[in-house]
């Protein structure tokens, strides 16, 4: 039996991975998107596997952000700040729009409660908080019926105690309550409300879908869960559950994780991840290592949690293909996701990306899901009809638009930070990447492409094989000023001391669940400035010396911003600990280059559409193996995705099984 499974839930599939006696097993099944749990306990059971360890990245949050679904929620401030959800930055998204509209706020201003506090910006306590006024809000509270409270008081990350006597006063009466030092104790107040509120907003609806996952996983025999983070950690659920908000980009991080660690193994560590799946694609771009980020953006709400720097699109192999009012074809971001589907699965009736790679021959009716799910390929022609005119001319159309989508996507991560997309490897995976990789790389002058062994359930290995950790935030507004020695290391005393504080706490926590001291590691970070600034950086801390964090920072404002001024003084923000325990090593037994011929792969022939028809070869990839080399057009068929090879291109199979697709005139 294997001791761990990942499983990543998918807006389209829900995708599974374990290890077996050196060996990968993988199943793949539709989502339920109902109840997303259902689709775990039931894939489990019908790849029979009953592991000690489930490994869970799911899109609950992020959907939840996206349809607006979430808890009824309340927000408690400081007297006075009530619409700061609505101020905002006062930055205008469109410079040029005419007719602006913000995306409004995901609580209404009925719901914003103000208390007469104040703490001043040095932590000072200007007005106390009184228990009569604590309990005015907590009774006004009960009064809105609100299933959720968010509070977020001026300067409470310098004086949590406010929120805290708030917090706890909700928690007593059952009230599902997120205070903002628990959550982001930096400055920054309409980041902070925002982040606070979006936890608040999420954190009812991930804790019952845990509680449900957590009992159905332990009735089938499994003892542990843990949540993919959107850093590419994992969390058990009960600190998931407090921490929700952490989860926005859970899938898209196991995805980047397990597409960084295939490729490092092929060789190759500059790379360009390229995740497409059945609602939307996410992309990353790794310069030798997994890029971080700290403020990200969901559905035009700024969210400030640890992630993994990815840029997602709406386009999936399930987008919707229509016609604009000015009757131009546009694709997506709208998703016949799993109910009712793409037209080819049966029930659907609306043209997708899906069925248009059906209409063009590239789609196996036969071998999808390894010949478990039934495509319908005259149901696909008959929505593409739907558009007008032809149903190839129409397929053909709206792939190229899907791969626009997807390539301004990859330019985002890319051109647009300075990097040229020549010099990288582009990795394709998700059950839709392989089908467009090629097209895809060559638009973009990429000359190669890998596809992993199991590329449609790539995000789920990269689940299974992640590591666990504990993140903590702790203020520290101060300089660090290189011509002062003495000043710099009486800062640096104070920031190492809370580093490890921090640390501490996280490796409490990670012995009380059961994993060995030996394997904990740690890791430190500054948010830094130069003085004058309204943006940081995030410093990685070497030996905790003043003038060797002060050198690293102008070093990394260099290479971001093309320029440093050593002479500038320098200020810390907030310090960051965070301490991790490695996940499961995936050993996998190497397979030996096959003793049969290419030929002995072969499977068939498909008539397939590369700008005409094309007599096509199909090829099993089960019986591919090290060594194998043939040129497009070809299509590789196995379980858990497609890959098309076009005219032009070649693909080989390299030793650790991965396929490298290469163009020769780029």
């Amino acid at each position: 039996m294997p001791g761990t499974v990942g499983v990543d839930v998918g807006g389209t599939f829900t995708d599974f991975l374990a290890v077996e006696e050196g060996r990968l097993r993988v199943y793949k099944r539709l989502s339920t998107p109902h109840d997303p749990a259902e689709a775990v306990v039931q894939g489990l059971r019908e790849m029979g596997a009953t592991p000690d360890e489930v490994v869970h990245g799911s899109t609950v949050a992020t959907n939840t952000v996206l349809e607006r679904s979430g808890a009824r929620t309340a927000l408690i401030t400081t007297q006075g700040f009530r619409d700061v959800l609505e101020i905002g930055r006062q930055a205008r998204a469109n410079l040029y729009g005419l007719a602006p509209r913000r995306t409004p706020p995901l609580v209404e201003r009925a719901l914003r409660l103000e208390v007469a506090e104040r703490v001043a910006a040095d932590g000072a306590v200007l007005q106390p908080l009184l228990p009569a006024e604590v309990a005015r809000v907590v009774a006004e509270v009960e009064g809105l019926q609100v299933d959720s409270v968010a509070v977020c008081l001026l300067f409470s990350f310098l004086f949590p105690e406010h929120e805290r006597l708030i917090a706890d006063a909700l928690r007593a009466k059952g009230i599902s309550a997120t205070a903002s030092h628990e959550v982001l104790p930096e400055y920054r107040e309409y980041e902070r409300a925002s982040t606070t509120v979006l936890n608040a907003y999420l954190a009812p609806v991930v804790a019952r879908y845990l509680t449900r996952l957590e009992e159905a996983l332990a009735q089938a025999g499994v003892r542990r869960l843990r949540i993919m983070q959107s850093d590419g950690t994992s969390l058990g659920p009960a600190a998931t559950a407090k921490r929700a908000v952490r989860t926005v980009l859970s899938g898209p991080a196991g995805g980047v994780a397990g597409a960084f660690a295939v490729a490092k193994e092929a060789g190759f560590d500059q790379v360009i991840t390229f995740d497409m799946g059945g609602t939307s694609t996410d992309v990353s771009l790794c310069p030798g290592r997994i890029l971080e980020r700290f403020e990200l953006e969901v559905s035009g709400l700024p969210l400030r949690v640890p992630s993994v720097d990815v840029n997602t699109v709406g386009a999936g192999g399930g987008s919707i293909a229509g016609l604009d009012a000015g009757g131009a074809l546009r694709v997506g971001p709208e998703s016949a996701r799993a109910d009712p589907g793409p037209a080819c699965y049966g029930v659907g009736t609306l043209p997708t990306v899906t069925d248009a790679q059906v209409v063009l021959g590239r789609l196996q009716p036969g071998h999808f899901l390894g010949g478990r799910m039934p495509l319908y390929p005259d149901r696909a022609r008959q929505a593409l009809e739907g558009l007008g005119g032809d149903a190839v001319r129409n397929a053909a159309a709206v792939v190229r638009v899907a791969n626009v989508n997807m390539e301004r996507a990859i330019r985002v991560v890319s051109v647009e930070r300075g990097y040229d997309p020549r010099g990288f490897t582009l990795v394709a995976f998700g059950g839709a990447g392989p089908l467009h990789a090629c097209d895809l790389a060559e638009s973009l002058g990429i000359a190669r492409a890998l596809v992993p062994r199991y590329p449609g359930v790539l995000s789920a290995l990269g689940m299974a094989a992640a590591d666990s950790s504990r993140d903590y935030l702790r203020p520290f507004m101060g300089r660090l000023e290189a011509g002062d020695s003495e000043r710099a290391s009486e800062a640096m005393e104070q920031i190492n001391a809370l580093l490890a504080e921090a640390e501490a706490q996280g490796r409490a926590e990670l012995l009380s669940e059961g994993l060995p001291e030996a394997t904990l590691r740690g890791e430190r970070w500054l948010t830094m400035r130069y003085v004058g600034q309204s943006y940081e950086l995030p410093v990685g801390v070497v030996g905790g010396q003043a003038g060797t964090v002060v050198e690293a920072f102008h070093a990394l404002h260099e290479r971001t911003y093309g320029h440093a001024d050593r002479q500038r003084p320098v200020e810390v923000v907030s310090v960051r600990a965070r301490v991790i325990a490695p996940g499961v090593q995936l050993h996998v037994a190497p397979r030996p280059p096959p003793e049969e011929p290419l030929n002995s792969a072969l499977v068939g022939h498909s008539r397939s559409w590369f700008d005409q028809w094309q007599d096509t070869p199909i090829y099993d990839r089960e019986r591919l193996g090290p060594g194998h080399r043939f040129p497009g057009p070809a299509i590789i068929v196995q379980m858990d995705s497609t890959t098309v090879v076009p005219p032009g291109w070649t693909a080989t199979v390299l030793p650790s099984e991965t396929m490298l697709l290469e163009h020769g005139n780029l």
